[in-house]
């Protein structure tokens, strides 16, 4: 498959693994019955949007309402500036991505362990061109909120009555005496923003000797994915078993247990990958020197040297003064996602401060985005937003080539005390690892991307 062209989501290759997911998604969080949004007709990918504003907002015919620039083409931008437009059709909207094209985190651990291609994970922006969404390529470099404008690295502006920012996730590589130098050199990788970084690593992977060592450092939470660095550990050993299985995994976590769905990934590592990976917690890494990692209880020389660091929001974030929560998150008003530091601006994803037991992921930002669209689609209009919207989370994780596991919870917002809380008995966690979940899995990367990015 090509990553020139932009890859329609409802191709059949892409409709086959979205109809594999279909049927385990929308069960998964206890939402059978729920008003389903969007194109792809799954209801887990949609909030529960009260009757004042499901009754007012879709495609009109008229005069722009007002001019919205969605900044960040990722799981939060791209599905905010398409459902502004599915939702609110005469809103002008504007998308600015500095990338040409679309590279999904999610389901990189398998091209990281050979089972796909970078070509899997790439999509293009035509579909949002083609629901009337303008997208320019191009980068932000000042937010000047009072004049309410945008300076760009092309060098003109543009000028917005409401924008919204989805600027990820930036990592913090000082608290580790040389990683810097170490990722900067390419002796280290951190691979935790799909692209180029996640070739590297496979590419390292495929030269390192059978005996070899693979270590990785997983940083104390909060960072994107929770289980994210647990899957990778599974790839990387299911690689191992096949390509060189006489080869080390090391898992050094800084956290003082997994993460996230901590029993299943017990269980994979000593039903699929015993004595070949190990699992060492309340191990922080202090200093990097080239691939050699140290810890406080010892010195370690990797043949492949994984560290991802600690993080906060991206750079845009902080320079645009929206990070107000412990000097790395952007707090947010959760009825509208709109800025607490910054009026008129709306911080969606990885960048925010989460509400209580919300994940860091991309299911969560495009569920941001949905909760963003509607509110300001009502404030453009001069109504009130919906006062009650649900959000719902599923993170998939595969744990050997064909299995997976999966963690889903539902997200109500809370009049009272103004945040998301988790509503008693929804959500779920695997039973135990199956190859079904694995197509799920599939099946919900298919249908995500389809949700945020086709026409």
């Amino acid at each position: 498959m090509s990553t020139s062209n932009n890859r329609d989501a409802r191709s059949p290759a892409r409709r086959q693994w979205l109809e594999s997911g279909l049927a385990g998604l929308a069960g998964l969080a206890g939402l059978t019955g729920m008003t389903s949004l969007g194109l792809t007709g799954c209801a887990s990918l949609g909030p529960s949007i009260g009757t004042s504003i499901g009754n007012s907002i879709g495609p009109s015919i008229g005069p722009s309402i007002g001019r919205v620039v969605v900044v960040g083409g990722g799981f939060g931008g791209a599905t905010a500036a398409r459902y502004l437009k599915l939702w609110g059709g005469n809103v002008d909207v504007t998308l600015v991505e500095r990338h040409a094209q679309f590279v999904s985190c999610p389901i990189s651990n398998l091209v990281i362990s050979g089972q796909r291609q970078m070509a899997d994970i790439t999509l293009g922006y035509g579909g949002l061109q083609a629901v009337g969404v303008k997208v320019l390529r191009d980068e932000v470099l000042t937010i000047d909120a009072n004049a309410k404008k945008l300076r760009l690295a092309s060098g003109g502006e543009l000028r917005y009555d409401r924008l919204i920012v989805s600027p990820g996730i930036g990592f913090m590589l000082d608290p580790v005496a040389g990683l810097a130098a170490a990722i900067d050199s390419g002796a280290v990788t951190h691979s935790w923003q799909a692209g180029p970084q996640t070739l590297a690593l496979r590419r390292q992977l495929e030269a390192m000797p059978d005996g070899g060592v693979f270590a990785m450092s997983i940083p104390k939470a909060p960072y994107r994915c929770p289980p994210g660095p647990y899957e990778r550990a599974c790839m990387v050993a299911s690689y191992f078993k096949t390509s060189k299985p006489r080869a080390k995994v090391l898992v050094f976590d800084a956290n003082p247990e997994i993460a996230s769905k901590k029993a299943l990934f017990e269980r994979a590592f000593k039903q699929h990958y015993a004595g070949m990976l190990e699992y060492q917690p309340n191990a922080e890494l202090k200093e990097v020197s080239g691939r050699l990692a140290k810890f406080d209880f010892e010195d370690l020389r990797a043949d492949v040297l994984n560290v991802i660091p600690a993080q906060r929001a991206g750079d845009l974030a902080r320079s645009a003064g929206l990070v107000n929560v412990n000097q790395r998150w952007a707090g947010v008003d959760w009825l509208t996602m709109a800025s607490t530091a910054v009026p008129g601006v709306h911080v969606l994803g990885d960048a925010t401060f989460s509400a209580p037991a919300m994940p860091k992921s991309g299911h969560m930002a495009n569920q941001h985005a949905k909760v963003a669209a509607a509110a300001v689609i009502q404030l453009l209009k001069g109504e009130a937003v919906d006062n009650s919207p649900v959000m719902t989370n599923t993170c998939y994780s595969f744990v050997s080539a064909q299995e997976a596991v999966h963690v889903a919870s539902v997200h109500q917002y809370d009049q009272a005390e103004k945040t998301f809380k988790t509503v008693a008995g929804s959500g779920g966690l695997s039973a135990e690892a199956s190859q079904v979940e694995g197509r799920y899995a599939l099946g919900w990367a298919s249908n995500i991307w389809a949700d945020m990015l086709a026409g």
